[in-house]
């Protein structure tokens, strides 16, 4: 976890505490924005979509990913501060090699410089390389060289017995055919969603106690999941898909949206791009997969 450092409010110059968030990157490493401590805070009066992200390369993978901009509001004043952040060129070597630039001319994938001669195989006599360690190569055995007398598919270089064959995996019991409630309200379209996730796979779907409002979305939660189901009459936007996603993102869970009617066409570009499952369901109560990762996670389940 990043350890918390002062920030100091530009307007009542109050220092308060901020620690970076931290993200899970696709490899699976922690990424949180390398902030840029030398630059002063600036005051945020103006939020746009675009200038509330940042880029951030992962240490381990390289990867370049797209996180929120790291912000703080003044425990004082109120006043709301963006936060400097490293560019990327700034976490590049300094010896001209990006992240993932590959090993130089005469130098081995670990670092470790390999000559044309003297090492490897002795050019005089075929044998392996004693300071490398390696193990011969039976190749390069001559005729009769076998102490078994047997040949290397009746048994292996190390002189182990063969193992036996792994048994085939078992198959997977099909999921039984979902039964569909017929939705005449907000609170239908709620229920029917909650009863799908769970013939996905998802235990404990945990729905608002609250009588759903027909104008508002409602989140259902689980453990690893963050759904969230639009009773409305109109489409599903942008903002609506990217607030599921990051609802998701924040608490390291797959982010579901299902709608009644539809989705708008940047909706479910957008979706696409963040592989958010999309499902639109009928008054019949069926839900149908609307893209991709909608029919990936109907295909494997939970």
């Amino acid at each position: 976890m990043a350890e918390a450092v002062p920030v100091r409010c530009p307007a009542c110059l109050r220092d308060n505490g901020y620690t970076a968030p931290v993200f899970p990157c696709a490899c699976g490493s922690p990424v949180n924005p390398p902030l840029d401590l030398a630059a002063p805070p600036v005051p945020l009066t103006h939020r746009t979509w675009s200038d509330s992200w940042v880029a951030v390369r992962c240490t381990a993978c390289g990867r370049e990913s797209e996180w929120p901009q790291p912000e703080l509001g003044c425990g004082s004043c109120g006043t709301v501060v963006r936060l400097p952040v490293h560019p990327l060129e700034r976490l590049d070597s300094g010896d001209g090699a990006g992240v993932g630039d590959g090993p130089g001319p005469g130098q081995a994938a670990g670092g470790v410089r390999s000559d044309s001669a003297g090492t490897g195989r002795d050019a005089g006599h075929g044998g392996p390389d004693r300071r490398s360690g390696a193990r011969p190569d039976p190749r390069d055995a001559g005729p009769g060289s076998d102490p078994h007398g047997k040949g290397s598919a009746d048994r292996p270089a190390d002189g182990q017995p063969p193992h036996a064959p792994l048994p085939p995996p078992t198959p997977a019991l099909p999921r039984p055919a979902f039964r569909p409630v017929t939705i005449r309200t907000a609170r239908d379209a709620v229920a029917t969603a909650a009863l799908y996730l769970r013939w996905l796979g998802f235990q404990d779907v945990r729905q608002p106690d609250a009588r759903p409002i027909p104008s508002a979305a409602v989140d259902l939660r689980a453990p690893g999941l963050v759904a969230q189901v639009d009773p409305t009459t109109a489409p599903a936007g942008l903002r609506a898909v990217e607030c599921v996603w990051l609802n998701g993102l924040t608490a390291s869970a797959t982010s579901v949206y299902f709608a009644l009617a539809g989705y708008t066409e940047d909706a479910r570009t957008r979706a696409d791009d963040l592989g958010i499952p999309l499902f639109v369901m009928d008054l019949t109560g069926m839900p149908q997969p609307v893209n991709d990762p909608a029919d990936e996670l109907v295909g494997s389940g939970a």
